[in-house]
């Protein structure tokens, strides 16, 4: 398969995730300047970070006042789960230039991943590339445009409604579909439980609590019980950006 259609049979691959995408980078959006950030920090913290997930709990860190090196931290924590993904798909990718794994390493995401790596298994002949760049680019360019919006629209939001609830929902709505065996489960489980019990530290300590002892716990469960059988269809995403 060449290039060109490569490329467009990632862009179909990923527009029914995009959808799903769009009211998490909203919520990102409005949650950043609701947390005191100015229209330009929250879209410096979307286009720097571009990870969903930690871009919530960031946000929720920087609006208690809690220092970079926490926020950072946090973030890092959260995202470590992309390390292992860099790992998994870097041999498909090891022919092309520098400057382009760099960009591909950057482009990242749970969705991207997932549609790639299930991509390259059942259709050998598939443009690595120039799939991967079709499922990644419209992801970034979609959740830019999403946080940008929120961030506007966040901005002319009266001040006695609060949008702090939208973020707990958000994260709820990102953890369900994740779970699909008993590793991510005993990770959601002790994960959430922790952060809930953590709810009153100062700085969200609770919630760097919960994430390291989530990820423990989810390791700990595939190394007694071993890995879940996942079918391809089941790896790939249908929750929000993370």
């Amino acid at each position: 398969m060449g290039s060109r259609e490569s490329f467009l049979a990632g862009v179909r691959a990923v527009a029914p995730i995009i959808v799903g995408i769009v009211p998490f980078g909203l919520v990102a959006g409005a949650a950043a300047v609701n947390a005191g950030l100015t229209l330009l920090d929250a879209v410096g913290l979307s286009v720097v970070v571009f990870a969903g997930a930690s871009q919530l709990a960031a946000i929720g860190l920087f609006g208690d006042g809690a220092p970079l090196a926490l926020v950072v931290v946090t973030v890092l924590v959260i995202n470590l789960r992309l390390v292992m993904y860099s790992a998994s798909i870097a041999p498909e990718l090891l022919d092309e230039p520098r400057r382009w794994r760099a960009l591909s390493a950057y482009l990242l995401t749970d969705q991207a991943y997932a549609l790639s790596v299930t991509r390259f298994e059942r259709e050998p002949g598939t443009s690595r590339r120039s799939f991967y760049l079709g499922a990644a680019a419209p992801l970034w360019a979609a959740w830019q445009v999403c946080t940008v919006i929120g961030a506007v629209v966040g901005a002319r939001v009266p001040p006695w409604l609060p949008l702090d609830f939208a973020v707990p929902l958000t994260f709820l709505a990102l953890l369900v579909p994740a779970v699909k065996g008993r590793a991510t489960a005993a990770a959601a489980a002790v994960g959430g439980g922790l952060a809930t019990v953590g709810v009153g530290l100062p700085l969200e300590a609770g919630l760097m609590v919960g994430a390291v002892a989530g990820v423990l716990a989810g390791l700990l469960t595939e190394a007694v019980v071993g890995p879940d059988a996942v079918g391809a269809g089941e790896d790939e995403p249908g929750g929000g950006h993370a």
